[in-house]
């Protein structure tokens, strides 16, 4: 008989909600992390998620009522979170707290780096380094699921596409918080769009109460993140701040076409690619990925069927592909060049961008209640890329 039912491989948000789930529902499962390592972030969670899964108002280290979108030419955008805020976390904190909440559920916590899986005619095996003896260990399960990251050694060796997904490399600073004054609003998000600073992401600094996370993105392998970085902490008034951390890593930004190897593998969170286009969201995502890579594992214990593993995908998708979508043509549309960011921030004056934005921002879904805020919307798009209004417009 296998050791276990469920094997996850990776302790962060979309392992760590799969495994709480997979032992909440009354199965065997253990999740696997490699402890002590902290993704880059900038923390943002939206009320939805809070919501959906239960978290403590004592994890959210501000509550942001304002972002403001800068452009290229300097030029600032401040939009007004209506009824309600977006809740800020440290990755540090809150990841830690969803692995003890999955262990208090009863799932068993193994400290390691996931090497291999082996089969034979029982089943899958998952080989990993124990961390504390460093000697190879071995756990024989019935399914394994993959949550270990942008680069997931486990979508590479088990799921067709799982080693070319595309990836923005993400880095921030985690420094003491300025005194209050100056450009820093301990309340507002600014998110710099500036080819100075990342030629085709952006740049972010997101309050963290105390501290806060100065940091961008860039696919492209010439970019000096820690150039550019010390840039934005220049622009923020943050140079003589003390540096907390430094972290770097991965962020995908396409959903794999599978998330399974229709035998006993399905992927859950960044190793499946979900993080939003455009905005580059992953936390609530990921959680997400957890839940339905859960449900599908269930699935598939109950009827013995590994065709249920595609149930991943497809509840995910069934809700979200639309979100990602747009997000992407939003990213084609306007991250190509300054000329484009700049028509963006203008774009972001508009008060029915702004309002359909955080409204779908914190539901998690497109707004479909106002039609006719959508053909504005879309017609002032149209208007934007095409050059008829200028970007210098206020």
């Amino acid at each position: 008989m296998p050791d276990l039912d469920v094997i996850v491989v990776g302790g962060g948000p979309a392992g760590a909600t799969a495994a709480e789930d997979l032992a909440r529902s009354g199965h065997r499962v253990a999740f696997l992390d490699r402890d002590g390592r902290i993704k880059p972030c900038g923390g943002a969670i939206p009320p939805r998620l809070i919501a959906d899964f239960h978290i403590p108002d004592d994890l959210l280290v501000a509550r942001i009522t304002t972002a403001r979108m800068i452009a290229p030419s300097g030029r600032k955008v401040d939009i007004p979170i209506e009824n309600g805020f977006v809740g800020m976390v440290d990755r540090e904190v809150f990841d830690a707290y969803l692995r003890d909440r999955a262990e208090h559920a009863g799932a068993t916590r193994l400290t390691g780096t996931f090497l291999r899986i082996e089969r034979d005619p029982d089943g899958p095996s998952v080989i990993y380094r124990d961390k504390a003896s460093g000697a190879e260990r071995s756990l024989r399960t019935r399914l394994v699921i993959g949550a270990d990251g942008a680069r997931s050694v486990v979508a590479r060796a088990e799921v067709p596409g799982g080693d070319r997904i595309p990836y923005v490399i993400a880095y921030h600073e985690i420094v003491a918080a300025p005194q209050a004054g100056g450009p820093y609003d301990p309340d507002r998000c600014d998110v710099v769009y500036d080819g100075r600073i990342s030629p085709d992401f952006y740049g972010w600094v997101f309050p963290h109460g105390q501290h806060a996370s100065v940091g961008m993105g860039s696919m492209l392998r010439d970019v000096d993140l820690k150039q550019a970085t010390a840039a934005l902490r220049e622009a923020s008034g943050m140079t003589d701040c003390k540096t907390i951390r430094r972290e770097g890593a991965p962020i995908p930004l396409k959903p794999l076409d599978r998330w399974d190897n229709g035998r006993d593998v399905v992927l859950a969170g960044d190793a499946a690619g979900v993080v939003a286009p455009s905005s580059g969201e992953g936390i609530y995502y990921a959680m997400v990925g957890g839940r339905v890579a859960a449900t599908a594992a269930a699935a598939c214990l109950t009827t013995g069927r590994a065709r249920d593993l595609r149930l991943a995908r497809r509840l995910f998708m069934r809700e979200h592909k639309m979100v990602f979508r747009v997000l992407a043509s939003m990213q084609n549309a306007y991250y190509r060049s300054d000329d484009r960011r700049e028509r963006f921030v203008s774009l972001c004056h508009d008060i029915d961008v702004q309002r359909l934005t955080f409204e779908a921002y914190m539901n998690k879904k497109l707004v479909r209640a106002r039609p006719m805020a959508h053909l504005r919307i879309g017609l002032k798009n149209l208007a934007h890329l095409s050059g008829l209004v200028s970007a210098e417009r206020t």
